[in-house]
Parts: structure tokens; sequence; C-alpha cells
């Protein structure tokens, strides 16, 4: 009876590998594929660092009203969350977000009138400034219409900035701008090469052919359906493989594998050599979506008001004596540290310098007041602080086209280790005293069975590129190698299936 039940159960997870891999290999192939795409070639975004490149200096000679002027007349309340100034959308304005928004209101500097109803024309415009500083020759600027949202836009980042801008830059790379319809700022650029190769990489991988159209509000359980089923195949596979592959004793045949058929040998080996990778990437792309919000830990809100003992307010003082003392300057940026209001000089190249409102001069905290000051972040007791010089494994940078890559990642900073019940670590830049981000107990595990397992960001293969390049190569193709000889078989067991259905 034992031996009969454990037959049957061999011959259910043989079948369950078998017709689970006929419905799947399409999208493993897919898979691998487009993982191979996005190593190098991301989801189109504007990366911090572009952005920058393609504001123009701010004018110091302009006679610019003190922002606290300019936001009155425009009717912005305070206390704000952000406040900047650049000249990206044609003019100097300020972008204020006021606390608990979603998204800037846009003030002309000079006039202090308020930016509404973007149309058209002012999409041109910042699209002229961005063009401008990206290419020297003159370009053919087309306005292409309004869009809520395309292939390239899906991010929810961009929710606050619809109705989009579509712009072509008519540039030799076939720049496509997307732009805010609240702000009128460059919000995302996709150049033809980013575009053509998404459709082989993010596009696919993510399968964002069910995204925008009717099966839009199912794409997630759709993306996670098929990883769990990914993983029962994949798991079903590696069952079957190592109870067929003889390690002692070989076939009849001479051979360790049972299949006579060379396809099959491959996909039998390459099931052993692989799988389990194989197993780890369908699993950790599971995590990726944070299935049942398994890794969310209803941590305590930070308590960012009490770390900056008072709120950010619109100063009073007019930017053309800063930048007079500062030189050219791509964007200002006003914050607030714990008790200190600063102004952020931010340029194209080079580190941003951090300067007193007040006074206009250096401000560099030190390391004891944003420890003192951390203890009003939570209700909960500060355990340590680390300063970090180097990147460790769960604060480190990645490339401006990977998932995770294409946000500033300062150094020094500073890490606070809280003893609260979501054990949260926040990390504080060390030069603007600005909080970063927060780590806690779910989101470090996220950062184990995703960032670890699907992209392999482990520092001692990053930092020794191209030998992250390598393994990563080798590894996709024997992903690749097992789904296509996978896929290869299903296909032809289908035509078998479908010639006897038809001399029947």
């Amino acid at each position: 009876m034992k031996a009969l039940t454990s037959s049957a159960l061999r011959r259910w997870i043989f079948l369950l590998h078998r017709w689970l891999g006929i419905g799947l290999c399409v999208f493993f192939v897919a898979w691998f594929v487009s993982g191979m795409v996005m190593l190098y070639v991301g989801y189109p975004k504007l990366s911090e660092s572009e952005r920058l490149a393609h504001l123009p200096p701010l004018p110091h000679e302009a006679a610019l009203l003190p922002p606290s002027r300019a936001l009155a007349l425009a009717g912005v309340p305070g206390p704000l969350k952000d406040l900047r100034l650049h000249a990206g959308n044609g003019r100097p304005s300020y972008f204020a977000t006021p606390t608990g928004g979603r998204v800037a209101i846009a003030v002309d500097a000079i006039s202090g009138q308020r930016l509404t109803a973007i149309g058209p024309q002012q999409a041109m415009a910042s699209a002229a400034v961005y063009a401008a500083m990206h290419s020297r020759a003159h370009l053919e600027i087309a306005y292409l219409g309004p869009i809520d949202e395309d292939a390239f836009t899906h991010s929810r980042a961009l929710d606050a900035h619809r109705p989009l801008h579509h712009v072509a830059l008519g540039d030799a790379q076939g720049t496509r701008l997307y732009i805010s319809g609240r702000t009128a700022e460059v919000v995302r650029d996709a150049t033809r090469a980013e575009r053509g190769w998404n459709y082989q990489g993010a596009w696919l991988h993510w399968l964002y052919m069910f995204r925008g159209n009717a099966l839009d509000d199912h794409w997630s359980s759709i993306v996670n359906s098929l990883s769990i089923a990914g993983i029962a195949l994949t798991a079903a596979g590696l069952l079957v493989g190592w109870q067929r592959w003889r390690f002692a004793r070989p076939y009849a045949s001479g051979r360790r594998t049972p299949y006579p058929g060379r396809l099959m040998r491959w996909h039998h080996l390459g099931g052993l050599l692989f799988g389990l990778l194989v197993l780890g990437w369908i699993f950790s792309g599971l995590m990726s979506m944070n299935p049942w919000r398994i890794f969310d830990s209803n941590a305590e809100p930070l308590q960012i008001d009490q770390w900056q003992a008072g709120p950010l307010m619109a100063p009073d003082t007019a930017p053309a004596s800063l930048l007079a003392q500062t030189g050219p300057a791509a964007e200002l940026r006003w914050m607030r540290a714990p008790g200190q209001d600063l102004v952020q000089i931010r340029r194209a190249q080079g580190q941003a310098l951090v300067f007193e409102t007040s006074s206009a001069s250096p401000w560099l905290p030190s390391p004891e007041s944003l420890r003192t000051a951390g203890l009003r972040l939570l209700d909960a007791p500060l355990l340590r602080s680390d300063r970090l010089e180097d990147y460790d494994f769960y604060y480190y940078a990645r490339a401006d086209h990977s998932m995770t890559g294409g946000h500033d990642k300062p150094l020094p900073v500073l890490r606070l280790v809280f003893g609260d019940a979501a054990q949260t670590w926040v990390h504080v830049d060390a030069h603007t005293g600005q909080v970063l981000g927060r780590l806690d107990r779910g989101q470090r595990a996220w950062r184990w069975l995703f960032a670890l397992l699907h992209s392999w960001d482990w520092l001692p293969l990053l930092s020794r590129r191209p030998l992250w390049d390598v393994f990563m190569i080798v590894m996709s193709l024997g992903g690749l190698m097992l789904s296509a000889t996978g896929l290869v078989q299903s296909a032809r067991r289908l035509a078998r299936k479908t010639r006897q259905g038809r001399h029947r």
C-alpha cells in the first residue's frame, strides 16, 4: 500500500510538472530573455542626475521674488513639505509641496503667478528647455498630445502628474518626453532605443501586456498566480529530475538519465544544474510583488515634524543674493533640518552644497546633534547609531537603469537603530541632516528575498564587474536552455496529441 501510494504520488508530481510546463514554459522563456535585456536596459525613468543635467542655470541677475512673497501671491499655504526653485519649465519657478500634499504647486518666481491648467504651449516650453540642455543642434520638437498612461508610464509615482503631455524632441536618439500636467516639469524621458528594448525587456518581463486595458485591475493577481504556478512547476521538476537521475548505477543505456532523446537529456541535465536557481528566481519574482502584503509591518510613521523641531516655511530672503555668492546653480532646494532652516545649492555635476538660510554660511551637522534629534523620530528607544562611510548590504547604490537604481544614495550616512516592534532603521544624510528613508523588519526581509535572490545585489559581485555580468548571463542562459527545451518538448507533445485526436 505504501509503495502504491508512493508510486501514485510520484506519478502525480510527474504529471503536474508536464502539464504545468506545457502552459508555462513560454512565460519562462520570455522571463529569461527579457531578464537579460534588463541587465543593461531598464524601464524608462528620469533619474535625479538626468533631471539636474537638463536644468538650465538659474539667472542670478533676475528680479526673483522671495519665496514667501511669491507663494503668498499665489495663495500657496504653509507649512511646506518641500520647496524648490529651478527654470526647467522655461521660467524660474518655485515648486512648493504643502505638508500632506502629493505633488508640487508651480509658482512663477518673477510674477508670483500660480501655474494652472498646463497646456500644450507650456509643455512645449519645458521640452525646449530640456532640448537646449540636451543637444547643441536645433531640434524639431513636436507635440504628440495629452496622454494618461502608456506602455512607458505605468509607474504609480506618475499618478499625481496625470494627464501627461507627450512630446517628441526630434533628436537623433528619438527621445520622447512626458511632462507633468500639474507643474510642467519633465517627469520621464525615453529614447527610441529604450522604448524598443523595453518591449523585449521590462514590458515583457513584468507582463505589462496586461496593463492599460481591461485586465489592468487584475494585473497583480495574474503575475502572482503565474509565479505561484511557476514555483510548483519548478519544484515538481526538481523532484522528478533528482528521482530519475541515477547517481550510483547507470541505466541499461549506460547513461545516468533515462531519456533517449537529446532534447529531454538536455532538459533533465539543465534542471539538475540550474533548477534551484530558476526556483529562486521565480520565488523572488513573486516576492517583488509583496504578495498578500507579507512585508508590511504596520510600523508607526516617523515623526518628521518633531525631528525637524519646527515646520519648513518659505523664507523671506530673495535667492539672487545667495546665487551671487555661490555661483551658478541648476536648482535651489530649501529644507528643514533639526532646528535649522537650510538651502541646498544643486548643480548638474558635483556634490550639492548646503547653507544656512539665515546667514548663507556653510552648514554641516554633527553626528551627536543628529543622534539627539533621532530620539524624537519614534516613541521607541534608540538602540545605537552607526556612521556608514561605505555601502553595505542594506544601504547601497545600483545603476540608474536598474529597478532599485536612479535614486541618490549619498555617503556618509547615519543609521539610527530603534527598538520598536518593527525593528526600524532610519538612514540620515550626514551632510544635509535629511531623513533618506527607513528600513523595518519587513523591508529587510524583502532585501533578502527579492533584491538578493532576483538580481544578486551582493556587494562582492557588484563591486567586481564584469564578474557580476558573467555570473548573471551564464546563469540566465542556463535557465533559458532549461525553459527552451521544455517549451520545444511541450510543443511536440501538443502537436502529437493533436494529430492523435484527428485520427480518432
